[in-house]
């Protein structure tokens, strides 16, 4: 098993969430509302009057042989609209309950 946690731009409403769903990844952690700043470029998103936008997050738990795919179509999300900021991060899953 595979741990991603999605970190993205507030813009892409449902989208990740859908593009989860058509990869059969059913179950996932969602927060909305989160600030942040990436660590090479881009916006700070901070929901306040000089950087309005804010983030979402999702942890999902994906079988490994999901995992490749869901990654990479996060990837191909992410250089479809650079500018919004989509970040993903893998770590296997060593004991589940």
């Amino acid at each position: 098993m595979k741990a991603i946690f999605i970190a993205y731009n507030q813009a892409y409403g449902t989208e990740i969430v859908e593009l989860l769903s058509e990869l059969g990844q059913r179950g996932f952690t969602q927060w909305t509302d989160i600030q942040g700043r990436g660590g090479e470029a881009g916006d700070p998103h901070y929901g306040n009057h000089a950087w309005p936008t804010q983030n979402y997050a999702i942890l999902t738990i994906a079988p490994d042989d999901k995992a490749a795919d869901l990654m990479k179509a996060l990837h191909e999300t992410d250089e479809k609209y650079p500018d919004l900021g989509l970040r993903a991060f893998q770590w296997t899953v060593d004991t589940m309950v």
